[in-house]
């Protein structure tokens, strides 16, 4: 039985072409999509609408033409401008001498859409500060530690001047992102413009993603500033706490001399209630959550 089994294969096999062969022999309709390009524009000139990326066509023919048709690599649907620029209003079917891969063998029954309406203007270009689209979810107890870095946060569009001209930014493509808990680098492309190109295929997105904690930092010395020569402001207590959150790693190399708390010897003049608040400068990518104490009394001391 064994060596009867290569026999058996060989004789299906020969008998499935016998088969595909009569089948392919015979005549079919089918419906092929295919990527749709507008062509010859005039030097320095592109299209100025969005147009549909792909068409239908129906076709009418013998089996094997039309598998040919279906498995090609480069088959796309060319419309010629024939270096005119302006506003076209085109029927699909007056090009089909512009696309030789239609055999003659086959029918064109109908091209879906049947009609298309497009703008060809000048190219201009314009460099453009770069938003990324995002939707992010970080995990319990993390989040951004710093603010997001584009590389590069601008680039360069060419393309059609009504819709360069309109735009003060380049959009990427959305993305969502969850369950965030290290350190992310995406690459994300641009949001499609009708006939425009960029000076780059994409930009890469950092997320300084860490555990966001809290962290006291006591016997912060605050200063008075702008007293006048003569005058002397003493604060009762002169020095105070803060608490801030930020990533783990950054709040873990803080030190308490990276903060500036002070008033201004023209809030204790102008205050009525005996006791100011102190204004803070704390580190960049820290939350402020609060001080102790909020509200600090002063005595003014006058030299003669």
């Amino acid at each position: 039985m064994k060596k009867k089994i290569p026999l058996i294969i060989i004789s299906i096999a020969f008998s499935v072409i016998i088969w595909g062969t009569i089948s392919l022999s015979e005549e079919y309709y089918a419906n092929v999509n295919v990527p749709l390009r507008v062509v010859d524009f005039p030097n320095g000139y592109t299209i100025g609408n969005k147009i549909p990326e792909n068409i239908t066509i129906k076709l009418r023919g013998i089996g094997w033409k039309l598998f040919s048709v279906n498995i090609g690599k480069d088959v796309t649907y060319n419309i010629s401008v024939n270096e005119d620029s302006g506003f076209k209003q085109i029927r699909l079917m007056d090009h089909l001498t512009d696309n030789r891969w239609m055999l003659s063998e086959l029918d064109i029954i109908d091209i879906v859409p049947n009609s298309l309406s497009f703008s060809i203007e000048r190219r201009v270009n314009k460099k453009l500060p770069i938003v990324a689209d995002l939707s992010l979810d970080f995990k319990a107890g993390y989040g951004l530690a710093k603010q997001i870095v584009l590389e590069p946060d601008s680039v360069v569009i060419d393309g059609p001047q009504s819709v360069v001209n309109s735009l003060t930014e380049i959009k990427t493509k959305a993305i969502r992102l969850s369950s965030l808990d290290r350190f992310t680098i995406k690459n994300i492309g641009f949001v499609y413009l009708p006939g425009s190109s960029f000076g780059t295929k994409f930009v890469s997105v950092n997320f300084d993603i860490q555990r966001i904690v809290d962290k006291q930092f006591d016997d912060i010395d605050v200063e008075v500033l702008d007293v006048p020569p003569d005058r002397d402001v003493i604060l009762l207590p002169n020095k105070i706490s803060c608490n801030v959150r930020g990533g783990i790693d950054i709040l873990g190399k803080l030190e308490k001399d990276q903060f500036r708390v002070f008033v201004f010897y023209r809030d204790v003049v102008l205050d009525t209630l005996g006791n100011v608040i102190p204004h803070i400068e704390h580190p960049v990518n820290t939350t402020l959550k609060y001080i102790k104490p909020e509200r600090l009394r002063y005595i003014i001391k006058k030299f003669r």
